[in-house]
């Protein structure tokens, strides 16, 4: 259902001409979504807006070096508007050593997709809360340990976190 209504939503912009180029702004930027990235050097966990910018889903956990292509496909069948990516800073405020591969790969993700925007907020306590909601739903103890679902409710709470602060 959901690719119907970016097929749609395509043919629209397509009919639209340079005179209404107001209208096709305001018709992108309401049927568009986030991204929540919580990114691992091996994998990381990838979470989803609705397109009213309000609601955050995990979706799901993918290995980082294919992490460039999966943004590139989602951001064309979900019309992705903004990527945000967890900032991983110590009770401190130190920055974590992971940081210097996230701007690499930040830089990576401007350079292929330059028209989807890059912002960042602080992931302190994510791994920690996702495995509380994890107990707290009833999953077995077997696959509490799953580092598959902690990531991708991690990215959850991370684009939440961002969606909270923008709608304030």
């Amino acid at each position: 259902m959901i690719i119907l209504h970016v097929k749609i939503y395509n043919l629209i912009l397509k009919t639209l001409n340079k005179k209404n180029q107001k209208v096709r702004i305001l018709l992108n930027k309401q049927l568009s979504k986030y991204l929540g990235i919580d990114f691992g050097n091996k994998k990381s966990g990838v979470s989803i807006s609705d397109s009213n910018k309000l609601i955050s889903f995990p979706l799901e956990t993918i290995e980082t070096k294919n992490l460039l292509d999966y943004i590139k496909q989602i951001s064309i069948d979900e019309n992705i508007e903004i990527v945000v990516i967890g900032k991983p800073l110590r009770l401190n405020n130190e920055i974590h050593d992971l940081e210097e591969e996230i701007v690499k790969f930040i830089k990576s993700l401007k350079n292929y997709l330059p028209n989807i925007q890059v912002e960042r907020i602080d992931e302190r306590f994510t791994s920690k809360i996702s495995k509380q909601i994890i107990i707290n739903s009833g999953v077995g103890k077997k696959n509490r340990r799953d580092k598959l679902i902690i990531d991708k409710i991690s990215a959850s709470l991370i684009l939440e976190s961002y969606l909270i602060l923008k709608n304030k």
